[in-house]
């Protein structure tokens, strides 16, 4: 029988698959060395630890722990977040402004269904983060970038973006950005929160890498800086696990009630199982100690693979040199395509994401994005070399 055509709802024509999850589907081959993902290094998972963690949950709140919740989130949880913002920069966040979320992508969601309607102004790093440019497509914004240096948006850009008829979001990852590895400067950070002070736009500060900085000094959040009309966003999936599925969002007590509205319709709550493992797990263990430990990981990841670039890569492709966080960004000479490398490295069975879909104005061809995070030093040495001797190929015949 033929099939009757499904009629979609129009939010749906303009969303497009996320590259990067497809870039998985290949780069499960276990022979492929991939550094396309942006995945945490599973041996560093405390996976002892939540195990511990999990037993004495079901064996001493098994009921408790099995049940609906509260929507917005374990109390237990929700102070030692605000805790760890008072002992790391000395910010007074009242536990009751945060709203445990399930990762901190459905906060992006819950903020975009409480602010944005069809045709709304988002404003995005370029290059910008792909799973906030999905979700914003998904709501029919309209997009504008403002392009990144080494210190973080360009000033004049950021400026006359901010001006005239003022984008309703503001989009952004200070720390140890994704995709580029970039961390805004204090002078960034303090130029922006003095024009978004005269604005009304919406700042989002998504901050799900800033724990992991293994070089220099932790910079002040951009919610310090300029708490009105800010939402400040975390994740545990970085330093704890992203399989348990928490993360947060800091919200004022006005927002917070729409909020937790739009949440009660989406989900009701994140697990009360995770979060009772995750709270247990954070009052029998170091959490500070086991970030230390990663740091440390991914600081001789990191080396290993800017180290390589450096010995390898021809000197036309420049790399960012990230103080933390999972990622560098490599931008090849203009006029040559990044997906035209990932079709030779693919051969190679080596694998990294072409950067084309981390800008929302159809640049970007020349430019790829490298996790370093996942991949042990031995399987990155492998790896680089296989990826610079395909670059070469394809530097070759563009000169050529």
């Amino acid at each position: 029988m033929p099939q009757t055509p499904w009629v979609f709802a129009s939010r749906m024509d303009n969303v497009r698959r996320s590259f990067i999850r497809e870039i998985l589907k290949v780069t499960a081959d276990p022979s492929i060395i991939s550094f396309a993902g942006g995945l945490p290094q599973p041996g560093l998972f405390p996976a002892p630890a939540l195990a511990r963690a999990a037993e004495a949950v079901i064996a001493e709140s098994g009921s408790e722990s099995l049940q609906y919740s509260t929507t917005e989130g374990d109390p237990e949880l929700r102070r030692f977040i605000a805790g760890r913002y008072q002992s790391r920069f000395g910010m007074d966040v009242d536990p009751d402004w945060i709203i445990i979320t399930t990762g901190s992508q459905q906060a992006l969601d819950l903020l975009a269904k409480a602010f944005l309607d069809p045709g709304d102004g988002v404003l995005v790093e370029r290059p910008g983060y792909i799973g906030a440019i999905q979700l914003f497509s998904l709501f029919q914004a309209e997009f504008a970038s403002v392009p990144l240096d080494d210190d973080g948006p360009d000033p004049e850009a950021l400026g006359a973006a901010l001006s005239g008829r003022a984008p309703k979001l503001f989009y952004s990852v200070p720390n140890f950005q994704n995709p580029s590895g970039i961390t805004w400067s204090r002078e960034r950070r303090e130029l922006a929160a003095g024009l978004l002070a005269d604005s009304p736009t919406i700042l989002i500060e998504d901050d799900p890498y800033g724990e992991l900085r293994f070089l220099g000094e932790h910079q002040t959040p951009l919610y310090a800086l300029r708490p009105d009309r800010t939402f400040l966003l975390g994740s545990f999936s970085k330093v704890v696990s992203p399989g348990l599925r928490v993360g947060w969002l800091v919200a004022d007590p006005q927002s917070r009630v729409k909020l937790v509205t739009a949440k009660q319709a989406s989900d009701l709550h994140t697990s009360t199982l995770a979060q009772r493992i995750l709270v247990r797990y954070l009052a029998d263990n170091d959490l500070s100690a086991h970030v230390e430990r990663i740091k440390a990981a991914y600081r001789r990841q990191r080396d290993l693979m800017v180290a390589r670039i450096e010995e390898l890569f021809p000197p036309e492709a420049r790399c960012t040199r990230p103080e933390g966080g999972m990622f560098l960004w490599i931008t090849l000479p203009e006029g040559v395509s990044a997906f035209d490398v990932f079709d030779a490295a693919i051969k190679e069975k080596v694998a990294f994401v072409p950067g084309g879909p981390f800008f929302v104005d159809g640049t970007g061809a020349n430019t790829m994005r490298l996790n370093f995070s996942n991949s042990d030093e031995e399987r990155i040495d492998v790896g680089m070399r296989r990826l610079a001797a395909c670059l070469d190929k394809v530097l070759s015949r563009a000169g050529s």
